[in-house]
């Protein structure tokens, strides 16, 4: 005789689950709160020893950080909204240490810009649209300052970063494939260190098809994709972390060419 069928259980009345939802409202305000003020300290202890004068932004630590919560098991909370509230915290954090201002450059498509860079930086940060891609490259060389540019077959700005070694693309916007494909890079003068999954961005003048300049660099186990075409140069995303001195790279097609940064691969590749 089969087993009788166990009752599905009761619903939780709605206003225990709204309840517990206040319950939670704030303990997460508490902890938001604890959280942020934890800036002030990191600060000090910059100041202390003798880092007041550096800007706090380290792509790779907080690539780390989102990675590490990434892996932890969730119920409900999607990559997208644990990317979103802690980039909000990030750049609160980093908006708490010192200088932290936005230039962007959205080319036709300024409304997509500044969704990207807000998504990526958060609402701490001041943020001031620029006319001309060349006026992010002067902000960013700013203390405390971030360039956000977007990707137009009208514009070769990227191209300008061959000539400013200090400054460093450390981002492709979106971080998630979900949110559009790659529109923007982010750069600043910072340090930009392999994270373990990384695209490294890569400009030559080579002439020909993109193609031709991608299956020469295969030959020599360089995995690359074209990212923008303007201006009789290409920008290549290469997959994995490479060197600017990297014997591979100079024996590629092109008398102009160089890295120009890395990034994080998407979160949700």
């Amino acid at each position: 005789m089969a087993d009788a069928p166990h009752p599905a259980p009761s619903p939780v009345p709605l206003d225990a689950v709204r309840a517990r939802i206040d319950e939670i409202d704030a303990g997460l305000l508490a902890l938001l709160d604890e959280r942020t003020a934890l800036g002030k300290q990191v600060a000090a202890a910059k100041a202390a020893a003798g880092q007041a004068d550096r800007f706090g932004l380290r792509p790779g630590r907080e690539t780390e950080i989102l990675r590490r919560l990434l892996a932890m098991p969730r119920q409900g909370a999607s990559d997208a909204l644990v990317i979103r509230v802690w980039r909000e915290l990030m750049g609160q954090s980093l908006a708490l240490q010192g200088p932290f201002a936005l230039t962007v450059w959205g080319g036709p498509t300024p409304a997509r810009a500044v969704e990207l860079a807000r998504l990526r930086f958060g609402a701490a940060p001041s943020l001031r649209m620029a006319q001309k891609p060349e006026e992010t490259l002067a902000a960013a060389k700013l203390k405390g300052g971030v360039g956000v540019a977007m990707l137009s077959g009208d514009s070769a700005w990227w191209g300008r970063l061959l000539a400013e070694p200090k400054l460093k693309v450390f981002a492709v916007l979106p971080c998630l494939n979900i949110w559009g494909p790659p529109s923007a890079l982010a750069f600043a003068e910072v340090e930009v260190e392999p994270t373990g999954a990384d695209v490294t961005l890569w400009v030559t003048d080579a002439p020909g098809p993109a193609a031709r300049t991608a299956e020469a660099l295969s030959r020599d186990g360089v995995a690359a994709e074209l990212l923008s075409d303007a201006g009789g140069l290409k920008l290549f995303t290469l997959a994995g972390y490479y060197q600017a001195d990297d014997e591979r790279l100079a024996r590629a097609p092109g008398r102009l060419s160089g890295v120009i940064g890395a990034a994080p691969e998407p979160f949700d590749v």
